[in-house]
């Protein structure tokens, strides 16, 4: 389970920043997963839960939003969000599109004190 790898990065993220700002607690983190990340939110969740005890983390809130995926098309510029993995144009139906988000997971916000 990569969840694991991708928890422990992370932390190590997470602890640098507090570091930085010299904060002594984190209370709130906030993420955003792309569906197309390769990231399962409830396997990340059980293991950042797993590994944050004894952390400048332990009794965070841990806020996971979902980001669909959302595609721009190269033929006339509309940009939609896919309830399903059919990579077209909801407008014109082309197959010329570019993924513009959805496909990445980012540390959005941190909450320390």
């Amino acid at each position: 389970m990569h969840e694991y790898s991708i928890v422990q990065a992370l932390l190590e993220q997470i602890e640098g920043i507090a570091e930085e700002n010299k904060a002594e607690k984190v209370v709130k983190i906030i993420t955003k997963i792309g569906v197309m990340s390769g990231v399962e939110p409830h396997l990340l969740e059980l293991a950042f839960n797993t590994f944050k005890e004894r952390t400048i983390c332990d009794g965070a809130e841990f806020i996971l939003n979902i980001q669909p995926v959302v595609i721009e098309c190269i033929s006339c510029g509309e940009v939609s969000e896919l309830d399903e993995i059919h990579y077209s144009c909801k407008k014109c139906e082309s197959i010329d599109v570019k993924v513009v988000d959805g496909e990445d997971m980012f540390l959005m916000s941190l909450e320390m004190e």
